[in-house]
């Protein structure tokens, strides 16, 4: 980022503008030479502008003077959190119902997932100095991203999710044993799985309950969110959300799944300890060195003197 340090110094170029133009007005333009009889072979067509030229390297010379005790300045900020902050592993359902198209955004019909996708983007970013991972889940869970600070990473990935990418049933118990090896070892102020699916669990080797207590003996909390019209699985998703600690709560609409991800976002902030580091490059010498040579060439004479 290119910026001024004392860009109010800016603020001298008023009266250096003004004396430049009273200067210039007392001044006629008109060459003294101690022969007049040569005078008419060195004043030719720019005589008026040579005469003018010494005035305007002085001005040259004071403007870059301004600028360059503005001190221009490249500046690169670095940030380093010294919190650990909160630990997030979201649960995503890919499985085949999640292509059913109940939800809306911005008035036009979508599925499931796409209207997941959309929320979950904005949860990501508004969770900046939070490490969140990514579980996709369908007759198995896998994990699509460790747990990571790279947000730009988290959004493209999130923006891959496929329907099926993982199969066309629900593993929630599966989901959240992979949830709880990804977090389990890992230190942080808070550890908390969020799990969405629009479904019970029918697939995979882990029972769901079984999984939720596993993680809430390591202090993992367990928010759980249902999709669609329908309440399918709503009490299998609300016990896991009760055996961790959580909250469980259902959307049929992108607004609802909206305000839960908002809910959740408020419940689960930490006050993360950042320190910024800044970086200056100065600039102000090249302009001090213009300064130098518009004063050089007035001195010298250089652009005023006429070719005899």
């Amino acid at each position: 980022m290119f910026e001024f340090a004392y860009p109010y110094l800016f603020l001298l170029l008023i009266p250096i503008a003004l004396w430049a133009g009273v200067s210039l007005k007392k001044c006629p333009p008109a060459v003294t030479y101690s022969a007049a009889s040569r005078l008419g072979q060195i004043a030719g067509k720019g005589a008026e502008l040579r005469a003018r030229i010494p005035l305007l390297l002085r001005t040259l010379a004071l403007v870059f003077l301004v600028i360059a005790i503005a001190r221009p300045q490249t500046v690169d900020v670095s940030r380093e959190i010294k919190t650990p902050g909160v630990d997030i592993i979201l649960c995503l359902d890919t499985s085949e119902s999640m292509l059913t198209p109940d939800f809306a955004i911005d008035g036009q019909a979508a599925n499931r997932l796409t209207a997941v996708k959309k929320v979950v983007r904005d949860f990501v970013k508004r969770r900046e100095n939070d490490r969140i991972g990514l579980i996709v889940f369908g007759d198995y869970a896998f994990t699509q991203a460790p747990l990571t600070l790279d947000k730009g990473l988290l959004l493209n990935l999130i923006e891959s999710l496929r329907i099926g990418m993982a199969g066309r049933r629900t593993a929630i118990g599966d989901a959240l044993g992979v949830a709880g090896k990804r977090i389990k070892d890992i230190p942080a102020m808070s550890k908390v799985v969020i799990l969405l699916s629009d479904g019970e669990n029918t697939a995979g080797d882990m029972a769901p309950q079984a999984a939720a207590e596993a993680l809430a003996a390591l202090g993992i909390k367990i928010y759980t969110i249902g999709m669609g019209t329908e309440q399918a699985g709503a009490r299998e998703l609300a016990q896991i959300a009760q055996i961790g600690q959580g909250k469980y709560n259902h959307a049929s609409n992108t607004e609802q799944l909206e305000a839960i991800y908002k809910e959740i976002d408020k419940a689960e902030k930490t006050d993360a300890k950042v320190k910024e580091f800044f970086h200056f490059t100065e600039h102000f010498r090249w302009f001090l060195i213009l300064a130098l040579a518009a004063a050089l060439l007035e001195v010298t004479g250089l652009l005023g003197r006429a070719i005899p």
